[in-house]
């Protein structure tokens, strides 16, 4: 969080300041900035990913606290996959489909569920709010660690390093080892094992795959990126790229895998078969359902929680019930029938389908006629149980931001939404994605960039 104790300069005063001495604003400074993020391939799809001229200032105590409220959500995320396995009834909360059910059902040689997760957070100086868990192998930590090595060698960063010690986050060796952890843990021997990095060849982060590739070969990893299409099976063991793979890094989406099977089968194979150890395990499909939430929040399961557990969850986990005709507690405490809470709470609430990603089907009550609210609300009664949830309206934080225009070129100041989110590999904080958008949704996909983020001491 990017706010200045009684004592430390205030970062963003300071960057701000020593804009333009080296020529920032400027259209020739622009272009040659520009082709260093292309170089990097910090392209999301054909976008460059960053279009801002400051990065996000993290103080070592707002690191703290998001890392003491995110790991315990990650834990109890964990302990709620095994639960679940063993607790039909619990198990039903999440909503699966049948085909996601039987791939959930497959036992994938090791516990540790998710080796790489991601809480979506708002931070501000009085609260730090969750917006949802993202537990599916969540992308962008490569762009965001190449990204802060492109601001870390800017000419404007020495100068501002003389009055701060300035530090990035190391998230790609972290990933690393935390899939080699996980390698381990199913039983793996190989020293080192050889990685596949799969996904659909057509999605925007395929530069992303190569950026991590690149990086876990330099460590001595031997790294492939495949499409699941090109995946075999020979004697055996599963190949990717001529290479006999031990370590499936799975980038793919469980949504693609239920709706191409075809497309994924091989992969599908070597995980019920134990060809090779995946990481995330089909299992992460359980806590990344927006449901989570309504678990963690529904009085129905607050025995399932320490006294700790608790006292975080009402701290940061904002009031979620999966939408249905039945009664059930507000916030506060009172009892309500669901339904006529939601229709008539729309300024304090946001529908959300449980299983989608980009802001997609996201409808924000408070950008939204009352006529279209209950049409929304209509939808979610009437799909299939567990699709969709309905949550509470959460503070969310604005900032300014210098943001670079081309065509033609010129600087303005944004007032942007700041998603700052930690990534978190075997359930331990390693860095932040942060996410800037004009729009109330946070999110690269829908049209947002990102900005790195650095931890900043007063020097």
């Amino acid at each position: 969080m990017e706010m200045a104790g009684p004592s430390m300069p205030d970062p963003i005063q300071t960057w701000t300041s020593l804009l333009g001495e080296g020529g920032e604003f400027t259209e020739a400074w622009w272009a040659a900035h520009a082709q260093r993020m292309q170089e990097a391939r910090l392209r999301f799809g054909g976008r460059l990913s960053c279009p801002f001229l400051r990065p996000l200032f993290m103080t070592v105590e707002d690191e703290a606290r998001q890392r003491a409220a995110c790991e315990v959500v990650a834990r109890v995320g964990e302990r709620i996959i095994r639960d679940a396995m063993d607790d039909a009834s619990l198990l039903a909360d999440f909503g699966l489909s049948d085909a996601e059910r039987a791939l959930v059902a497959i036992d994938p040689g090791y516990r540790y569920a998710s080796t790489a997760s991601r809480l979506d957070s708002f931070l501000l100086p009085d609260s730090l709010m969750f917006a949802e868990y993202n537990a599916e192998s969540p992308a962008g930590f490569g762009y965001t660690e190449v990204l802060a090595e492109v601001f870390a060698a800017l000419p404007i960063m020495a100068r501002f390093r003389e009055q701060f010690d300035v530090q990035g986050y190391q998230m790609m060796d972290a990933m690393l080892d935390a899939l080699l952890a996980s390698y381990r843990d199913w039983g793996g021997t190989a020293s080192p094992p050889t990685i596949v990095i799969t996904d659909f060849r057509e999605v925007p982060t395929w530069s992303e795959f190569e950026i991590l590739a690149a990086h876990f070969r330099a460590r001595g990893v031997p790294t492939v990126v495949a499409d699941p299409r090109d995946l075999t099976i020979v004697n055996g063991r599963l190949v990717a790229g001529g290479q006999a793979i031990d370590l499936v890094y799975r980038r793919a989406l469980i949504n693609d895998l239920v709706a191409r099977p075809d497309d994924t089968r091989v992969l599908v194979q070597a995980y019920r078969d134990r060809l090779a150890c995946m990481a995330n395990t089909l299992r992460c499909k359980i806590p990344h359902k927006k449901s989570f939430f309504a678990v963690l929040t529904d009085e129905a399961h607050a025995a399932r929680f320490s006294a700790d557990e608790q006292a975080i969850i009402r701290a940061h986990v904002p009031w979620t019930r999966v939408v249905a005709e039945r009664r059930t507690r507000t916030s506060g405490g009172a009892d309500v029938d669901l339904a006529a809470f939601v229709r008539d709470r729309r300024d304090q609430l946001v529908l959300k389908p449980t299983d989608d990603f980009g802001g997609h089907g996201v409808t924000l009550g408070w950008e939204t006629e009352a006529s279209a609210w209950d049409a929304a609300l209509a939808t979610a009664l009437a799909a299939p149980a567990g699709t969709w949830i309905v949550q509470e309206r959460i503070p969310v934080r604005r900032e300014d931001f210098p943001m670079v225009d081309v065509d033609p070129h010129r600087v303005t100041t944004r007032n942007m939404l700041v998603d700052c989110a930690p990534y978190m590999f075997r359930g331990k904080v390693c860095g932040f994605l942060t996410r800037l958008s004009a729009s109330g949704l946070a999110n690269v996909t829908s049209g947002g960039g990102q900005v790195p983020a650095f931890r900043v001491v007063a020097m």
